[in-house]
């Protein structure tokens, strides 16, 4: 049974606002026992009370068993981010049809120049390629050096 993030977070917060809802406390007090469960319709909910990690608990063929619910916050970053920039381009898009935006939205700031926008390119194979050419270059070159020197230093004694 493999979980989204964003189905585990609601969940999450659904069980947590439930035992709001219904007067119970979401963390324990001290020296009270580290997991809490709360019953759902595939078994139970497991929260950590120390770490915040929630799993769901049930039969599984082999017996009882939890499993983990992803929180891949990067994920849900980059989603967030992705639809900030659609909602950006749809509201540019709107503005230059001539139409007004919906009541209560405004439209983005302009963006400011005040710092530069930083881009950070990794190296692909091509530039480890050339990077290695030049490095196995200067070593020749430094070898060749060390004989031209002694080369030289034999040659006048």
């Amino acid at each position: 049974m493999i979980w989204k993030a964003s189905a585990a977070a609601a969940i999450a917060v659904s069980v947590l606002t439930m035992s709001a809802a219904f007067g119970e406390s979401t963390s324990p007090p001290l020296g009270e026992a580290r997991y809490s469960f709360q019953k759902v319709p595939d078994g139970f909910l497991r929260l950590d009370t120390q770490t915040g990690e929630v799993a769901l608990c049930g039969s599984q063929p082999v017996g009882w068993a939890c499993l983990t619910a992803p929180e891949d916050r990067a994920v849900l970053e980059n989603e967030i981010a992705r639809l900030h920039r659609d909602n950006a381009a749809l509201k540019q898009e709107l503005l230059a049809h001539g139409l007004t935006l919906p009541p209560g939205t405004r439209p983005e700031p302009p963006a400011s120049n005040d710092e530069p926008e930083v881009v950070i390119r990794l190296p692909d194979s091509a530039d480890v390629d050339r990077m290695v050419t030049l490095a196995g270059k200067m070593w020749r070159q430094f070898l060749d050096a060390i004989v031209d020197a002694q080369n030289q230093m034999m040659h006048k004694s």
